[in-house]
C-alpha cells in the first residue's frame, strides 16, 4: 500500500509549481484530480512538443493524475466542483488570488464550507503589498530574489537553467501537505496552507543573503566555479572533455597536486590556504591547466578517484539520459503519454521499502471526465448533457 493511498487531492492548477507538488503527492499514491479548461486545458500542455502531443514540462509534472475538464464559471460546472469539494481531502490552487476569491476557491472560503479540509494556495507575491498584482513567472522571481545576480560569469548574468522558483515552491507545498495530513490524522483538524513563489525561493537564497549581509560583499559571479572555494569548478582536458573539481580542504589540495605531478605547488605560499587560492584564482588555474592538457578526462578522473580527490565528469543534458549510474540503479521507466506512445522518465528518487511505485500515464485532456463524474454520482445522460453544453 502506498503512503497516500485513499487520499484524494483536487488540483486547480496550471504551469509548474502546484502541478509539481501534486505530482509528488501522486507519486506517493494520492488520487489527484486535475481541473483543466475545456478545449484547451492547462496551457503548459503546449509549451513544446517534446513528448508527443504534450510538452516536456507537462509530462514531467502531471503523470499519474486524472484530467477533468470543467468550466468553473458555468453553473453546472460549479455544481460538479461543489460535489468534488465535498468529497476530496486536499485542495491545492494556484489561480491568481483575485480570481480564486471570485470563484470562492480561496482557502478561507473553502474551509468556511468544510473546516476539516486541507486547502493550499500558491501566489506569486501574496495578497498584500506593492507586488500583490504583479505577474510572477519563474525567471521574474529569480530576478526579484537575487538569484540571477549570483548566476553567470563576470559581467554576464543568467537565469538558472531549470524552473528553480517553481520547483522550490512545489517541494515546500508538497511537504506542507504531508505535515497537514499527519496533523489531521492526530487531531482531525484541517489546515490553510499559503505560500508565495518569492518566499519559496528566498528560503533557498538564505546562505548567500546571510553572507552578503554579514560581510557587506555579494559573492561574485564565477560561472561554474565556486565563489569562495578553489580549485572548485570545471577544467578542460586534452581530449576536449571537462572534469569538475571540488577541492575543499588542504588534504584534498595536496593530493590534487600529487595527481598533477606538481607536489611543490602544495607548498607554494601563493596558494597556502583556500582564501589564498580564491584570491589568486587566475594564477592557480594557469598553474594547473598544463597538467590537464596532457591527459584525457577519463584518465584524470581515474587518477583523482584513486587519490580520493572529489571530482565529476562535466556532462551534457543528453549525457544525463545515458548516465551509467542511473542505468545500473534501474532508475528509468517507460511512462505512457497521450497519443499511445511512451516516454522514458526517471522514477521518483526516494525508494520506499514499504511501497512500490509504478509508472502511471500522463493524462490526455479530459481523459477522466466520465470516470470522475461517475464517481460523483452523475448518470450517463447527465454526463452527456454536460458534454453537449460544453461544461466539460
Amino acid at each position: 500500500m502506498q503512503p497516500l493511498e485513499g487520499t484524494t487531492v483536487l488540483a486547480i492548477e496550471q504551469a509548474v509549481a502546484v502541478p509539481y507538488a501534486t505530482r509528488l503527492l501522486a507519486d506517493l499514491g494520492a488520487r489527484v484530480i486535475k481541473i483543466e479548461r475545456p478545449g484547451t486545458g492547462d496551457f503548459a500542455r503546449g509549451y513544446d512538443t517534446a513528448c508527443g502531443p504534450v510538452s516536456s514540462y507537462f509530462a514531467w509534472v502531471n503523470l499519474g493524475k486524472e484530467s477533468l475538464t470543467l468550466d468553473l464559471k458555468h453553473p453546472d460546472g460549479r455544481a460538479v466542483l461543489d460535489r468534488l469539494l465535498d468529497r476530496v481531502d486536499v485542495v491545492l490552487c494556484n489561480l491568481a488570488p483575485a480570481a480564486a476569491r471570485r470563484l470562492d476557491l480561496d482557502a478561507d472560503s473553502l474551509r468556511a464550507h468544510r473546516p476539516g479540509l486541507i486547502a493550499g494556495e500558491l501566489s506569486g507575491y501574496g495578497e498584500e503589498g506593492p507586488y500583490a498584482t504583479r505577474k510572477a513567472y519563474d525567471a521574474l522571481i529569480q530576478s526579484e530574489a537575487g538569484l540571477i545576480e549570483l548566476t553567470g560569469e563576470g559581467e554576464i548574468t543568467g537565469r538558472a537553467g531549470i524552473s528553480v522558483a517553481d520547483i522550490a515552491a512545489g517541494v515546500q507545498l508538497h511537504a506542507a501537505v504531508l505535515a497537514a495530513l499527519l496533523r489531521q490524522a492526530r487531531t482531525g483538524e484541517g489546515a490553510t496552507l499559503r505560500l508565495t513563489l518569492l518566499e519559496a525561493l528566498a528560503e533557498w537564497m538564505h546562505q548567500p543573503m546571510l553572507y552578503a549581509t554579514g560581510t557587506g560583499v555579494v559573492p561574485p559571479r564565477t560561472g561554474a566555479h565556486h565563489a569562495s572555494i578553489a580549485p572548485y569548478g570545471p577544467f578542460r582536458c586534452g581530449d576536449g572533455d571537462s572534469v569538475h573539481l571540488a577541492v575543499q580542504n588542504e588534504g584534498q589540495w595536496r593530493r590534487l597536486c600529487a595527481v598533477t605531478g606538481q607536489p611543490g605547488l602544495a607548498e607554494d605560499p601563493r596558494f597556502g590556504t583556500v582564501a589564498d587560492r580564491v584570491a589568486r584564482r587566475a594564477e592557480l588555474h594557469a598553474e594547473l591547466q598544463p597538467a590537464f592538457d596532457r591527459t584525457t578526462a577519463a584518465e584524470l578522473l581515474a587518477a583523482l578517484d584513486a587519490a580520493d580527490v572529489p571530482a565529476a565528469r562535466t556532462r551534457t543534458v543528453l549525457d544525463l539520459a545515458g548516465h551509467p549510474q542511473l542505468a545500473v540503479r534501474d532508475r528509468w521507466a517507460q511512462v505512457p503519454v497521450p497519443g499511445g506512445a511512451t516516454v522514458r522518465m526517471l522514477r521518483p528518487p526516494v525508494d520506499d521499502s514499504g511501497s512500490t511505485w509504478a509508472p502511471a500515464p500522463v493524462p490526455d485532456l479530459g481523459q477522466h471526465n466520465h470516470l470522475v463524474l461517475d464517481w460523483l454520482g452523475y448518470h450517463p445522460e447527465e454526463i452527456n448533457n454536460l458534454r453537449r453544453n460544453a461544461v466539460i
